[in-house]
């Protein structure tokens, strides 16, 4: 099968048939606990659910190859998969992560820091050289990035940050939920771990709640993640686990859909008189365009963010005014959705007043710029 582009292989689940029926869906094994034979041994290759099960098995495998890793774990959310990853920090070991990221990652990090002693520092997204100052040789355990960055979609340069955190001793984690495999995989320019919240474009129909972690090798960090996750107890159902397998067969053409529309969205509101800014990758304006283009090899994504000219009040009257995108939280699902970022983030948010974040779904491009050029209308932003 090495063969075939890896959308063929992610469309058939890894060229998947049922060895029992020859049927071409996964099927659902519901058990949580598996027999022995006459001799105590087990019949299969699960013994409870909790450490694994067979509708894990090919999600998991499908989830490694998107990415080209060593193996995958599905996790009950993207936070449980990210809770994961920093219990393997040991106390007085130290912390680097992007000032402005996914706020609920962020409050994690803060409590973790807090309560068990490790350090923690923060650094602007779009300077290097603030990460490597960042970074504490022989202390730092973890530095963790998003690319593109939530919900400034700032880039980060996957490659240059690998090679900062490893020269310090520490892996590079890297949050993909935005530039999934289809357009990035970070474990080719250096990263250690990948996350997923699979919540998102893995599943792409805003019906499951789940977390990946991709590893690039197996070692006994990856090892320490599987014994949390099992003992935590934060494995993913067996029906959640079909549904985003099932969802992620479609991950290819959804997401192209997606970044058709947002790059042409983006292209028509960026000189918009009610538009203070746009912030999207694939707009050569944008910042970290250059480095996006070398990451990212198949479209942009679907998210953007517009400035508007308007003060907090405004910016949220637009969310509620218009028709087709739905105001609502999370994103990547065929639904379009508007939300005012810093009210759902609360008091403690970095993220200005007047930043709206868009999450393109599936639908008519043309419609959805209608949607936004009437909402805008209403409240003559910008005249």
């Amino acid at each position: 099968m090495s063969n075939y582009k890896i959308e063929t292989l992610v469309a058939q689940a890894c060229h998947y048939i049922d060895a029992a029926t020859g049927g071409v869906n996964l099927p659902i094994q519901p058990s949580t606990t598996f027999a022995r034979d006459a001799d105590y041994q087990l019949v299969g290759n699960q013994g409870y659910s909790r450490s694994g099960n067979p509708t894990y098995d090919q999600l998991e495998k499908v989830s490694a190859m998107l990415d080209g890793g060593a193996a995958a774990l599905c996790f009950a959310s993207g936070m449980a998969a990210i809770a994961a990853v920093f219990e393997t920090v040991n106390i007085n070991e130290h912390i680097v992560a992007p000032r402005v990221m996914y706020h609920g990652a962020q409050d994690w990090l803060r409590r973790i820091s807090e309560k068990r002693a490790i350090g923690l520092s923060f650094f602007e997204a779009d300077d290097l050289d603030d990460l490597k100052n960042a970074v504490q040789p022989g202390k730092t355990s973890v530095v963790w990035i998003e690319t593109p960055v939530n919900p400034t979609w700032t880039v980060i340069d996957i490659a240059a940050a690998a090679e900062i955190a490893h020269s310090a001793g520490a892996i590079l984690a890297v949050d993909c939920t935005v530039a999934t495999p289809v357009t990035t995989r970070a474990l080719d320019f250096g990263a250690d771990i990948v996350f997923h919240s699979a919540t998102k474009y893995m599943n792409g129909h805003s019906d499951v709640l789940a977390g990946m972690l991709v590893t690039a090798k197996l070692d006994d960090r990856w090892e320490e993640i599987n014994f949390v996750r099992t003992h935590a107890g934060s494995v993913l159902g067996s029906f959640e686990a079909w549904l985003l397998l099932r969802g992620m067969r479609t991950l290819f053409i959804r997401y192209e859909k997606a970044s058709n529309s947002a790059l042409k969205i983006a292209r028509h509101f960026e000189n918009h008189p009610a538009i203070e800014k746009v912030l999207y990758p694939g707009l050569e304006s944008h910042q970290g365009h250059d480095i996006a283009k070398r990451q990212m090899q198949n479209g942009f994504g679907g998210m953007l963010s517009f400035l508007v000219k308007g003060d907090a009040d405004q910016a949220r009257q637009i969310a509620s005014l218009t028709h087709l995108f739905l105001p609502a939280t999370s994103l990547g699902g065929v639904e379009s959705l508007i939300e005012h970022r810093a009210t759902i983030e609360g008091p403690h948010s970095l993220v200005p007043d007047n930043l709206l974040r868009l999450s393109i779904g599936i639908e008519n491009s043309d419609d959805l710029v209608g949607d936004l050029e009437q909402a805008l209308g209403c409240l003559h932003v910008g005249d």
